[in-house]
């Protein structure tokens, strides 16, 4: 069909505007453009130019402009006010694996998983060497770091501080007003995370420092940012008297909104990867071979074992095509 996209219309995620949040708006299709309308406007989009859509609160979406959207390659996100929260993400087909191919290699082998967690920690000691420090002398760095963070807010704030106090699973159920506020806060910074590493088609499972989980990876890069984002935010609504999950919440939608931290989240996380700039799309349709790495893919490979397996009595029936029945009204 003419509006598909092959991959030579796809342009390069790194030629793209990397987010375009849309919220109370409607979502629809016009031709290869996305049209995004209000009350007050409406915005032609191309497809094509934008690596992830992220649909927040209020906004309606036509399966047409979804289609579109998959066909593009463009990423699908949707998230709380202003990326706060994460709730569900959609690749198109026609997005590369590269993000996620490149990740899953590099946590694989333990000294490139090793040299990734030593960048994400070098992020956080400024001026200091750490290539050659293991996972365990790091770890004691960071909780050192962490605990000096936390002391110096209190002190900036005048918010009492003893320790950090939460309930896996229910975390706004424990501790107390400072508690609660960095675990509502942490929370915004894990969802506007997701929702970037969603973006770039990396996995949020395959972490580097943190795994087991399913967002393993979404843990690692919110650790980067807490230390400028969360933990202020949290110590600055309590000394204010603001301590309630959605007072933390709107003020954390502001500092992502003020720092363009969503933009810098998907720059980190591309460079932590390697993929960076230099990521092409290429040719997405491709079939994995042990010997040559990859072949073309939509090509007839068949051959005597492949005419043996189809003799073989295996089959797939399928039924015919249904007719709708027509609906008097």
């Amino acid at each position: 069909m003419w509006w598909l996209a092959g991959p030579s219309d796809i342009h390069r995620v790194s030629d793209r505007v990397s987010i375009l949040y849309v919220e109370r708006c409607h979502i629809d299709r016009a031709e290869n453009a996305v049209v995004i309308v209000n009350r007050e406007r409406t915005v032609r989009v191309p497809a094509a130019f934008v690596a992830s859509l992220m649909v927040g609160p209020g906004s309606r979406v036509t399966h047409a402009a979804v289609r579109l959207l998959a066909d593009s390659g463009t990423a699908m996100c949707w998230v709380g006010e202003h990326g706060v929260r994460m709730y569900a993400a959609g690749l198109g087909p026609s997005r590369s694996a590269a993000a996620t191919v490149r990740q899953a290699a590099l946590v694989s082998k333990t000294t490139d998983r090793l040299g990734v967690a030593r960048q994400m920690y070098q992020m956080r000691f400024p001026g200091e060497d750490v290539s050659s420090a293991t996972m365990q002398q790091l770890r004691g760095r960071e909780g050192a770091r962490v605990k000096k963070v936390y002391r110096a807010e209190s002190a900036r704030t005048g918010v009492p501080w003893a320790k950090r106090d939460y309930r896996p699973g229910d975390a706004f159920a424990a501790g107390d007003d400072i508690n609660r506020a960095l675990s509502a806060a942490h929370s915004a910074l894990y969802g506007v995370a997701h929702a970037a590493i969603v973006g770039v088609g990396a996995s949020p499972a395959l972490g580097f420092v943190h795994t087991g989980s399913a967002v393993s990876f979404v843990l690692d890069i919110a650790d980067l940012y807490k230390a400028e984002t969360s933990v202020p935010v949290a110590f600055d609504a309590v000394a204010a008297g603001h301590t309630k999950e959605s007072d933390v919440r709107l003020a954390m939608r502001d500092v992502f909104k003020e720092r363009r931290l969503l933009a810098t989240i998907v720059r980190d996380v591309l460079g932590l990867l390697g993929v960076g700039a230099t990521q092409d799309e290429g040719d997405l349709l491709a079939l994995w071979d042990e010997a040559a790495g990859s072949v073309p893919g939509g090509t007839n490979w068949s051959d005597s074992e492949v005419a043996a397996f189809l003799e073989s009595g295996y089959a797939v029936l399928s039924g015919p095509e249904l007719t709708e029945p027509e609906v008097p009204w």
